[in-house]
């Protein structure tokens, strides 16, 4: 019986190393291959509501006062929204495409894209 137990534990062993070599291959695949994004699309309300640059610094008052978006050095953060948890600004600074603030008290969101603006706004 304690054959079987150490046999089982060896074998234990080898697949959570499988597992974490995995998830650190993915996670390094990951890094290696995320993109800059170049827009900050904001919805407010699940509504588009506007496209702003990340290559022009700025600070964006959102959903009539309740949420204050800045965009400076290329990164998007929440400098104020007026929700209790304060999620959307604990979120940090946002760059990479597919990269997001969620104010969900407030209805607002902020997703980087990689899109450019164009003369008729967002182009894919």
């Amino acid at each position: 019986m304690q054959e079987y137990t150490k046999k089982s534990l060896r074998l234990d062993i080898i697949v959570i190393g499988i597992i974490l070599a995995i998830a650190l291959l993915l996670f390094a695949l990951l890094l290696l291959f995320r993109r800059e994004g170049a827009v900050a699309v904001v919805e407010v309300g699940g509504e588009y509501y506007a496209t702003y640059s990340l290559y022009e610094d700025g600070e964006y008052v959102l959903n009539g006062g309740t949420n204050i978006l800045v965009i400076e050095n290329g990164e998007a953060y929440m400098k104020y929204a007026d929700c209790p948890d304060g999620v959307c600004k604990n979120t940090g600074r946002v760059k990479y495409n597919g990269q997001s603030i969620i104010c969900l008290p407030n209805r607002v969101s902020v997703m980087i894209e990689s899109g450019e603006m164009g003369d008729g706004g967002l182009v894919s």
